[in-house]
């Protein structure tokens, strides 16, 4: 491996950086999901028998405890329930305006690297010609293997570290986006049941006004 950096030159640099971006971008981002994501069926079946008993508070609780988007959706219709189910609705849909782009932060740096390693690989593997060609635009005829070796290694090198980099993370990229779209799916389920739990238990009505 030192001798493949040494011999990539400056650009296999680059794609190191890239791949270390990578690496910690998509740890961040799935330990994020992985906290993100729960049992939405059996919180909000937990939420539902607690406000069958009026209590308000330790709803309001169990939201405050329970890690993700879904339980700050919940909780904002909690909050208003006394508002009427359009305000309940709105609420839902303002709080998930603003978990949707917590999920979603960092992914577009993800697909970048995964787009512009190969491009960055092709670009070293061009330096790597220029140099052989320059070698031997110099030696003439006379040019050895061995002069042109260090301008050729490069050239594979930096292909190769490319594309080699590119692939895991345009996969780390997809595994991330499905991982983010089952927890906007569980968001959506939970919202449109929270609105009805909050108000077919009297919290709430079209009116705006309590039962």
């Amino acid at each position: 491996m030192p001798t493949l950096i040494v011999n990539g030159g400056p650009v296999i640099w680059l794609i190191l950086i890239a791949a270390a971006t990578a690496v910690v971008v998509f740890i961040e981002r799935a330990l994020f999901c992985h906290r993100s994501q729960i049992n939405s069926a059996e919180f909000l079946n937990g939420i539902r028998t607690v406000l069958k008993r009026d209590n308000v508070v330790e709803a309001v609780s169990i939201c405050d405890a329970t890690p993700g988007p879904v339980a700050r959706l919940v909780k904002a219709a909690i909050l208003n329930r006394d508002k009427g189910r359009e305000r309940v609705r709105e609420a839902v849909e303002e709080a998930g305006l603003v978990e949707v782009p917590r999920l979603e932060e960092k992914l577009n740096l993800i697909a970048t690297i995964a787009q512009i390693s190969p491009l960055l690989g092709l670009f070293g593997t061009i330096v790597g010609f220029i140099e052989v060609f320059g070698q031997i635009e110099q030696a003439g005829l006379y040019s050895h293997i061995e002069l042109l070796s260090h301008g050729i290694w490069r050239a594979l090198i930096c292909a190769a570290a490319g594309i080699a980099v590119a692939i895991p993370a345009h996969a780390g990229y997809n595994y991330l986006v499905s991982r983010v779209n089952k927890i906007i799916l569980d968001m959506e389920r939970a919202a449109a049941e929270i609105v009805n739990v909050v108000t077919e238990n009297g919290n709430g009505n079209g009116n705006g006004e309590p039962e």
